[in-house]
């Protein structure tokens, strides 16, 4: 065990060359790696407090806003369906039909169907993510408001050089470690309940978001980057509360207060994310450092995560560029391309397709009508003209 501490909290890996972790215990509220350790209750404790919030708050909420769960039919008891759902695949491939047929006594369609209202019932309600949504709104609004008031008045708030003046021996106040213990400790929570919570489509994005998110708070409050640490964590928080919002009134059925605050949240995360984040963030880290000190490892795996969560922004601008080019062309957003799709995308239920084939059919009606008036208005026009032509040529013969 002291093999491992020693390897693994070696002063090369953790701080700048020529400085020692005695050099930092001389400096007053100083960050050490053992503070780390507070991050694990608190995120237990936020487990408890949502389970709360969303039993007292989130569900009262929903049915106000006026959130309404679809009705699915329920699957007929079939015990070696259900055997094979739950200890095998949620969906039989085609050469395992014939073997379900004979256990069941079913014919191939009706195993089809089962499956189908099967998988509809393990879906999601949306009070279920009505719910989600708003805790994680209440969150990121009070931390991105927490976290503006405490950073506003700080001279590395307006001026990124400044996160590198007496680094690494600088002081860390107590209102910046608790923005950091309570990100840190809200982020592990959303890492223990990914597998309870709704599988969108970006899933494996998320869990590598989540893992590079932890990465890089553990390791930047250790090699005290914390005065740079807090403004990634304000960057993000500016706009994911607006995310969260938009999903609240999507489930509720409110799309024009949906539409705005989405075009809201995708002005900011594009500004924020897109602009922001590598001009100020990226570059003081890669840039501005190095006028500080030398490089060493923990330059580059603090900057290597810092990446990662760059291509990952890329990755979310991409599916927000998809949601506006629907929303300019074909007038709606009809669903979250970033993380609000369930990630089985055969899933959808034949009422969603049936609904979508009916929208496509109003329209091309409409547009139908709409060049049968054209059409129509230029016939008559033309005959009329015509008309207007024989009347003026016919005095002259005479």
């Amino acid at each position: 065990m002291e093999l491992i501490d020693e390897w693994l909290w070696r002063q090369e890996y953790w701080l700048p060359p020529g400085i020692s972790w005695k050099d930092l215990e001389q400096i007053e509220g100083c960050p050490f790696p053992r503070d780390l350790f507070i991050s694990l209750p608190l995120a237990l404790g936020f487990i408890g407090l949502r389970k709360v919030f969303e039993r007292s708050i989130a569900v009262p909420l929903s049915r106000l806003l006026g959130v309404k769960d679809k009705v699915r039919l329920s699957a007929s008891p079939a015990p070696s369906l259900e055997a094979f759902y739950t200890k095998h695949s949620r969906q039989p491939a085609p050469n395992e039909l014939s073997s379900l047929m004979k256990q069941s006594g079913l014919t191939q369609k009706q195993v089809q169907i089962w499956f189908h209202h099967r998988r509809n019932q393990d879906k999601p309600s949306n009070t279920k993510k009505f719910c989600e949504a708003s805790w994680r709104f209440v969150f990121y609004l009070i931390s991105f408001t927490g976290g503006l008031a405490s950073l506003i008045s700080t001279p590395w708030f307006w001026e990124q050089k400044e996160c590198w003046r007496g680094y690494p021996q600088q002081h860390v106040e107590n209102v910046h470690y608790w923005y950091y213990m309570l990100e840190l400790g809200f982020y592990w929570s959303l890492l223990l309940c990914v597998s309870v919570d709704v599988k969108r489509k970006d899933f494996k994005e998320q869990i590598v978001h989540h893992i590079a998110t932890i990465s890089l708070l553990g390791f930047s409050y250790c090699a005290n980057y914390i005065r740079i640490g807090t403004l990634v964590m304000l960057v993000h928080d500016s706009s994911d509360f607006l995310l969260e919002s938009a999903k609240m009134f999507n489930y509720a059925g409110w799309k024009n207060t949906c539409d705005v605050l989405f075009v809201v949240f995708a002005m900011v995360f594009l500004v924020t994310r897109l602009v922001v984040f590598p001009s100020k963030i990226i570059y003081t880290t890669l840039i501005s450092s190095m006028e500080v000190f030398q490089p060493f490892v923990g330059y580059y795996f603090f900057n290597s995560l810092l990446l990662v969560l760059q291509f990952l922004h890329i990755f979310w601008a991409w599916l927000i560029l998809r949601m506006i080019y629907k929303f300019l062309f074909l007038g709606q957003l009809d669903k979250d391309e970033r993380s609000d799709d369930e990630s089985e995308g055969e899933e959808e239920e034949d009422g969603d397709e049936e609904e979508d084939q009916a929208s496509w059919r109003k329209r091309k009606v409409v547009l139908d009508s709409k060049l049968a008036m054209m059409t129509s208005s230029c016939v008559l026009n033309n005959l009329a003209n015509q008309r207007v032509n024989v009347n003026s040529r016919t005095p002259k013969a005479r």
